[in-house]
Parts: C-alpha cells; sequence; structure tokens
C-alpha cells in the first residue's frame, strides 16, 4: 500500500476498504484517522506517533492531499464505518475488545452490536475513562488474558492513540482509532444524511447543524488553498 509524506505526517493512500483491512490485520497495526485538522495542527509529537503507526484518510482534506501527490486512486475512509466493515467481515471468527465513550453508550453499542452480527465474540469492555495507571495496567492485563484479535478505541484524539501505542507495546494485536463512533452507532450523534456524504458534504451539513464549528471549517478551507498553492 502506498503512502506519501504531507506537512510531516506519512498518510497511507488504501484504494478500497478491504485494502487496508487486509494490511491492518496482516501488520497488527494501529490505525489513526486523519483529516485536515490532523494535518494542520499536530505537534512534532503527535506526527511522531502517527508515522510510527498507520494513517489512514479518513477526511476529505486527507484525500486531496494524496491525489494532488498522484495517488489518484485513493478513497476516503471514514473510521465510524470502518470498525463496522471490520467487523462485518471477522464476526464469525474473530475476538473483539471495546473501549470508549460513556458506560450508557458502551454498554448500550455491546448490544446492538449482538443484535446486529448475531455470535460475534465480544470478549469484554469499558468506558473510556481510565483516570489512573491502575486502571490501565488492568486493561492491559485483560487484554493480555483474554486475547482479541481487534481492539476499538473510541476516545477523541490524541489520547485514543496514546492509549493504544501504550497497548501495543504490551499486547500486539489491531487497533482502529475510532473518536465518537460509538455514539454515531447508537444514534447519540447523528451523521449526516446519505446524500451529503456520498457527495462528500458532510463537513458542510455538520456546519448547518452546528454553526458553532465555523472556526473548524475554516481550518478546512485554508488547508484547501494551502494544498492549492502546493505548500505541503
Amino acid at each position: 500500500m502506498k503512502k506519501s509524506n504531507i506537512n510531516g505526517i506519512n498518510i497511507y493512500s488504501p484504494e478500497s476498504r478491504n485494502e487496508l483491512i487486509d494490511y491492518a490485520h496482516k501488520n497488527k497495526s494501529i490505525l489513526i484517522a486523519i483529516n485536515a485538522e490532523k494535518i494542520l495542527h499536530s505537534d512534532s509529537e503527535i506526527r511522531q506517533l502517527i508515522n510510527r503507526n498507520v494513517g489512514y484518510p479518513d477526511g476529505m482534506g486527507a484525500v486531496w492531499a494524496l491525489k494532488k501527490r498522484g495517488l489518484n486512486k485513493t478513497i476516503k475512509i471514514p473510521g465510524c464505518e470502518l470498525w463496522l466493515d471490520i467487523i462485518s467481515r471477522y464476526y464469525k471468527s474473530k475476538r473483539f475488545y471495546l473501549i470508549g465513550a460513556e458506560q450508557n453508550v458502551i454498554d448500550e453499542t455491546v448490544l446492538r452490536l449482538k443484535k446486529d452480527f448475531n455470535g460475534i465474540k465480544i470478549l469484554n469492555y469499558r468506558n473510556g475513562y481510565l483516570k489512573t495507571e491502575i486502571e490501565r495496567l488492568e486493561l492491559i492485563k485483560d487484554l493480555q488474558k483474554l486475547k482479541p484479535d481487534f481492539i476499538f478505541v473510541a476516545m477523541g484524539s490524541p489520547k485514543q492513540e496514546q492509549l493504544m501505542e501504550l497497548m501495543q507495546k504490551n499486547y500486539f494485536a489491531t487497533y482502529i482509532g475510532l473518536g465518537g463512533s460509538f455514539d454515531v452507532y447508537t444514534q447519540k450523534l447523528k451523521r449526516a444524511p446519505k446524500w451529503f456524504i456520498d457527495n462528500n458534504l458532510e463537513w458542510a451539513y455538520r456546519l448547518i447543524k452546528e454553526p458553532s464549528r465555523l472556526n473548524r471549517q475554516i481550518h478546512l478551507l485554508r488547508f484547501f488553498i494551502l494544498l492549492q498553492l502546493n505548500k505541503f
């Protein structure tokens, strides 16, 4: 799978979701979603963290940047869909562990997964509020004991990436950072209608629904301008 360095961040360029899933599963990678905001604003520590792992184009900004580098077959892969693609493909044969969100959200997520994917093997799960070193150590011991194949971590960046690296050092598996994906799956957080998603306008819908996001969306416009000026 090809990749390119954009503003100090290595971003892989999958031509299909299956290509990314195959690569991550084979190499027991940590998957990190990359968007324009991360490309623009990540500090050197976060850039190094991403580059040690597998950053993939979760947002259109990352797709634009990769295509600008000649990787024209790059596709956008939303993290809130990717983890469900993995489950759909492997739920009959692999084992899963979920970390993240508030307790009521993770509880509902697990219930819905068991309903939507009959026979899914969820070995354990917990909320995303690890407040002490003891809690982190207990989590790692649980992973080592249960031995899941895929660990989904929905805590937001950079906490989820830092935790995934800590866990990976102690238990080797495939990890995927998911941000607010459990909230989306349980419909606590609504995604844009299909038309907006299909036309790569999800950002516009979110801006309409949440005008307070204007400052964040300005970064996307700034990113696009810098990209056209070959500043990356």
